[in-house]
């Protein structure tokens, strides 16, 4: 299990209790929620890749993003972002390369 630490200014202290409760339950509403659309978004990919590939489908939610990573049907952001960096960089220099000629 991670456990993750933020830290706030006064200000934005002071203003998250003007918005909320607790800091700390809409905090951690807030991650939750969006694990559980993440979650249900590598669900949805693994069923589809599974049914394609003919992969039995796990009998959980957790098992199902386990797959997704393991199989390579999903990446993380970090390396979304490095993927598309480095083929922005790529057709950058084949650019380069044609006006060149």
């Amino acid at each position: 299990m991670a456990n993750y630490t933020i830290t706030l200014s006064e200000a934005e202290n002071k203003a998250l209790s003007y918005a909320a409760l607790t800091q700390q339950e809409w905090i951690d509403n807030a991650i939750h929620a969006r694990c559980y659309v993440a979650i249900e978004e590598i669900v949805t990919l693994t069923v589809q890749k599974c049914l394609e590939t003919n992969t039995a489908i796990p009998n959980s939610k957790d098992a199902m993003v386990d797959l997704a990573f393991t199989q390579g049907w999903v990446k993380t952001a970090a390396q979304r972002n490095a993927e598309d960096e480095a083929a922005r960089l790529a057709e950058q220099g084949q650019n380069e390369t044609n006006t060149n000629v």
